[in-house]
């Protein structure tokens, strides 16, 4: 390509570490490259749970229409951010290896059996996993990006705050009284990077398709599939992740209430030869069972 391939990031630290991640390793490729700074409604809106703004896709609308108005050429994006339908126009370029996909809680020292503690966090998912665990808690909302959450946790009389690992890793920022949630179903696609793209720019979709990695590109499908089969979005307390051992595909999700109260899981297995869609299958399995009627419920909440 002899024009500089426009990446498309948002302005947060975080948004701009995956961006010039990405014009790291095209550029050791041989491409020419720049950034395009671009503010979105959800680094915005600081004064609300992101629930409650009531859509998805909330931290990237604004890049989207950046890609339908020519103005950027690809648009870099923590993946669990990503609606799992593409606007129309736009497709999934490139997967990067996936980094950790843990939740952690940031705390002061801390006793978990106590029964007053207060914990910090902006997402449903993580309060329904967490009030199902420790149900006397007290969650309260906290938004702004990784820094600011961290000085927010400081300042206030929280016991801690909840965070995906690979955001405090790749900032560097991960801090010593951590403790790991190994129990927490992450965010279907959590610690993974896509990047967009137009679907008529061939030249773009050419450049990119050497950094897929094709490991974390079928997990993540598998988990965004689970997600959209079950209707869910950030507004809806729903987990997934995949792994893939030995010639075996792992796939374990789950739904819950808001308030932790009731909870249908599934774990499920396919050989890596097969075919057919895992995360649609656990998803219709799930529902099944039972869970139909908590989604239902869910969205009659959210409307």
């Amino acid at each position: 390509m002899t024009n500089p391939i426009r990446i498309g990031t948002r302005k947060s630290e975080l948004a701009l570490w995956q961006a010039h991640k990405v014009k790291y390793l095209l550029e050791e490729l041989g491409h020419l490259c720049e950034l395009v700074p671009i503010e979105s409604q959800g680094d915005l809106k600081l004064d609300r749970p992101l629930y409650e703004l009531g859509i998805t896709g909330v931290f990237t609308k604004t890049l989207d229409i950046a890609l339908i108005e020519n103005r950027i050429d690809i648009a870099v994006h923590s993946m669990k951010d990503v609606p799992t339908q593409f606007a129309k126009g736009l497709v999934k370029l490139a997967v990067l290896e996936r980094g950790q996909t843990e939740d952690v809680l940031v705390h002061k020292g801390i006793d978990l059996t106590q029964e007053n503690l207060t914990i910090a966090t902006s997402s449903l998912r993580r309060k329904a996993q967490w009030l199902a665990k420790y149900p006397t808690h007290t969650i309260v909302d906290i938004r702004g990006n990784v820094q600011t959450r961290l000085q927010k946790l400081e300042n206030n009389d929280w016991d801690g705050a909840i965070f995906a690992k690979a955001g405090l890793e790749r900032l560097n920022l991960l801090p010593e009284r951590t403790l790991e949630l190994d129990w927490m179903v992450p965010a279907p696609a959590q610690g993974a990077i896509v990047v967009l793209g137009n679907e008529s720019n061939k030249a773009v979709a050419k450049a990119l398709k050497e950094l897929n990695d094709d490991r974390t590109d079928r997990c993540t499908t598998l988990e965004r599939n689970f997600l959209r089969t079950l209707e869910g979005g950030c507004t809806a307390p729903i987990g997934a992740i995949a792994h893939i051992e030995n010639d075996t595909l792992y796939l374990k999700g789950c739904v819950y209430d808001t308030d932790g109260t009731s909870k249908f899981v599934i774990e499920d297995q396919m050989p890596l030869s097969a075919t057919y869609d895992l995360g649609r299958k656990a998803a219709i399995d799930l529902l099944a069972s039972g869970a139909d009627q908590l989604m239902d419920q869910i969205k009659k909440s959210n409307s």
